[in-house]
Formats: structure tokens, sequence, C-alpha cells
């Protein structure tokens, strides 16, 4: 997989007019508050970067899924305001992100103000990668980055699309997100143990299938796990189950015995009478009927903590078991110290594993937490990426 792009350092950026995609993608809480300004602190390094070069900065952000209409509460005012905030500079926020009004207010803008757009998902051609959209955009620009790894696995209007008619380079963020997955999977150094939770293993198969090809083992946690384990004729109770992924189930157990990868299922589990965070629970070996496991039991998160302390590369996505729920979270933090106390190279992606990770304070123990998501899961599926694969594409019409 080609995840060599030009850096930032590539683009002559002095006096030009630097569009710059980012990932405001942020959580507003009811009032509209952010909820976690995350994503914004980790874009203000490639913003700092882009003004000590002399380039004006333009950012393009999403918010929401807003479906191609104007929904008043994704606005992103509130993002400006924080942003304005974080970085110490002035922030002029647009009503919009394209036409002539928005070129007249980046033309009169003061030296060394930072612009920000309007929600470019208010566009319909957004998400549809409408090549006339990103002509538009362009149009605002001389050159282009690309800082948000998390949309970059889309071939949107204002990821992908831009960078195919400008002269583009990856921001630093991408760029020491594109690393740590390289680090992960061109040269491990080994073992390499990969951590896989979440509830449905329909959604993390491919990533399996995948990663067999690369790991040592696979550690499997979460309502995941369950289908694994009913698909080798246990007893799961009212687990949550996929009976349809069995016979995939089965091929994977037999590529992981085939090629020498340890496939390591809980052993034991923290069950509940219900599916509430007050239900009665238990350890068990053996899951009841009428009983559900929401957390990997004490001696599974035992064996798995030995794996990562002997593993030399770690990557995790997904948590063992409904972690925001203080009965069924040990399995999630055990599990979670262990990654963080590993010496290990640690990469961490996905937003619970990310959340559980803030959670239980671990963030200084792991050496890169990704931004990504849905992006993080389609590198190690092995799948190109729109918004990278673009950045390699730009054919520079002189």
């Amino acid at each position: 997989m080609n995840l060599k792009v030009p850096a930032l350092e590539t683009l002559d950026l002095k006096g030009r007019r630097v569009l710059l995609r980012v990932d405001f993608n942020v959580p507003l809480g009811e009032t509209g508050e952010i909820g976690d300004d995350t994503r914004i602190r980790r874009a203000l390094p490639t913003l700092r970067a882009v003004q000590a070069a002399g380039g004006q900065p333009i950012l393009l952000s999403h918010l929401g899924r807003p479906g191609g209409e104007v929904v008043e509460t994704l606005r992103l005012d509130g993002v400006g305001r924080r942003l304005a905030e974080l970085f110490e500079s002035p922030v002029e926020k647009l009503d919009e992100s394209v036409g002539a009004e928005v070129s007249k207010a980046i033309d009169a803008a003061a030296p060394g103000t930072v612009m920000l757009l309007e929600n470019v998902r208010f566009h319909p051609g957004e998400t549809l990668g409408d090549p006339d959209l990103a002509a538009q955009f362009a149009r605002l620009g001389d050159v282009f980055v690309n800082d948000a790894f998390g949309t970059s696995h889309r071939d949107h209007a204002s990821v992908a699309g831009l960078a195919r008619v400008l002269p583009s380079a990856a921001g630093e963020l991408l760029q020491a997100e594109l690393a740590a997955f390289e680090r992960i999977l061109d040269d491990p150094a080994r073992p390499l143990v990969a951590i896989l939770g979440g509830a449905k293993v329909s959604d993390k198969l491919t990533v399996i299938d995948a990663l067999l090809d690369k790991v040592d083992a696979i550690l499997v946690g979460g309502g995941m796990a369950y289908t694994f384990l009913a698909a080798e004729g246990e007893c799961v109770g009212d687990s949550l189950l996929q009976t349809d992924q069995f016979d995939s189930l089965r091929a994977a157990r037999k590529k992981a015995e085939r090629l020498g990868v340890r496939l390591c299922l809980p052993v034991d589990h923290v069950v509940a009478s219900g599916f509430s965070k007050d239900a009665d629970l238990r350890t068990v070996e053996q899951i009841p009927e009428g009983w559900m496991a929401l957390d990997i039991g004490p001696r599974t998160a035992e064996l798995y903590s030995a794996e990562i302390a002997a593993a030399r590369s770690v990557v995790w996505n997904g948590p063992m078991g409904v972690f925001e729920w203080e009965s069924f979270q040990a399995g999630t933090e055990t599990v979670g110290r262990a990654v963080a106390s590993s010496e290990a190279y640690t990469v961490v992606g996905g937003g619970d594993s990310v959340a559980a990770v803030e959670q239980f304070g671990l963030s200084l123990g792991i050496d890169h937490i990704s931004t990504g998501g849905g992006a993080s899961l389609e590198l190690l599926e092995g799948r190109e990426l729109p918004g990278i694969a673009a950045l390699l594409c730009y054919d520079d019409p002189r």
C-alpha cells in the first residue's frame, strides 16, 4: 500500500491562498456546545505551519450530516469561535463556502487572518464528489493541503476533488496518521498484536481477513466475540449474535491456523440479566441461557494483557465491552492499561477505542491516537483511500 504522499514542505506557500481541508466534525451537546475539541486542537500544527510559511489559510470542513441542505444547528460558527480561542489569532467565519461573496471576503481579509468557510456538506455535490463543486472551491485558492484524515476515505469534492485540480500536499496531522499506520502495516516490529472489539463482527470481518496476513495474534472482544464463540459451538445465551456470519468466521479460524496466527477469544465473561447498566451481573466461564455477555472476564483480560506485554507492535480498534457503564468497563480498562504501559509501538483507532483511552486517562501512554475511525479501518483492510490517492494524481496543466 502506497502511503507516501507529498509533504507540506513540498509546496511554496509564501503569498499564496492555501485551501486547507480540516476535520472539525466535533461532537455537539444539546445546546450546541462543543463536547470535545480534540480535532480542532490536532489541526493547529498544520495551521501554524501554513502561516509560518507565509500562506493565507482558508479552512474547509464539514460538521454532521446535513444531507446537502442548510441546517442551522450545523453551522460552523461555534467551531470558529473555539478555533480563535485555541489559535489565539483572528478567525473570520464566513456564511458560505463558495461564490463571489466568499471570494471578496478572502481578498479583503487582513494579513494573518484565518478564514473558515461554512459547512461544505450544505452542498449536495460535496458527498457526491461533484467536480463542478470542487472547481468552485478551487477558485478560492492557489494550493490545497489535506489534513483531514477522518474524511480521507471519502471521494468528496473538498477532499479528493480538490487534490485532483490544485497543487496539493498532506498536512502535518495527515502525515503523522499515515506514518503510524505504515509502521504497523508495512514493516512492523514483531510480534504484532491486533486488538479488535465492537458490537458486530460483520463490521470487522474484512479487517480480520486482511490482518491475518500481517499479525502474529488477534485478540477479540466486544459483542463480536460471541458470534465467533457461537460459530465454534459454544453457548452464548442472549449475547449479541450474527448467525449469518458463522461460515465466514469458521473460514477465518482455519486461515489463522494455517498461517500460525493466534486468534484469541474470551475464556470468561461478565454477563448481565439484561441490557441495562443496573442489571444483575455475574462473572462466568459458561454463559447461562437468558444471560448476555457485556464484557470480557478478568481471566481473559489477564491473558490479553500478557499477549500485549510480549508484543513489539500493537494496533487497537474497538472496546472489549460496554465500557460506558461502570459495571462493564473493567475489560476495556484493563486492556487499555496494558496497551498504555506496553513497550511496544502502539496505535489506537476508532471512536470508541479513542473514547475509552480518554475516559481512563491513558492517552499519554499511546504512541499514536488516530482521528479517523472509518479511515483507519479501511487502511487496516488494505483499501486505498480516495483522499490519499488523489494527492498523488495532480497533473499540472502547465
